[in-house]
């Protein structure tokens, strides 16, 4: 059965993923491994992890080779394709370009006037916090004051 383009290009991306995992679970089997540096060890566990080592090894080249595979397949399919040059991919409504360089430009100005009504806003919002926070500060002390003055009557 024949595979569109776009679904060659998803079992690719899920091939490059599953190549990623079984790299990270080589590289956590060769971190738990324990060198042989004197030490006496399990020559059970040690085949059984190098085992496992060349399972997945076995496993990820076939995934490359998988990934091969469908690398050529996409390019094949794509072969006789054109480039289409970028610009041309993008819709303009207007072909003339000063009314699109005009439109451009309002767009800037109304962004640059909108930041800095923003962070005008930002700067006022700071004051009044630092307002809220003397308020809160002195209120703080005054019922400390007060607690201390019932305190010492009782």
């Amino acid at each position: 059965r024949e595979v569109n383009t776009a679904s060659l290009c998803r079992i690719g991306q899920e091939t490059v993923q599953d190549i990623v995992f079984r790299t990270m679970e080589i590289f956590q089997l060769l971190r738990n491994m324990q060198l042989p540096n004197g030490v006496t060890y399990h020559t059970s566990t040690h085949q059984d992890r190098l085992g496992k080592l060349q399972e997945h090894l076995r496993q990820l080249s076939v995934l490359f080779r998988k990934l091969r595979l469908v690398y050529d397949k996409c390019n094949e399919n794509c072969a006789g394709l054109d480039p289409v040059p970028t610009e041309q991919l993008i819709p303009y409504i207007e072909e003339d370009g000063s009314k699109h360089d005009d439109r451009s430009a309002n767009q800037i100005r109304y962004a640059t006037e909108e930041r800095r009504e923003v962070l005008e806003v930002n700067k006022k919002l700071k004051l009044k916090n630092q307002q809220l926070k003397q308020i809160m500060d002195q209120l703080r002390n005054l019922i400390w004051e007060i607690n201390s003055m019932l305190a010492v009557r009782n």
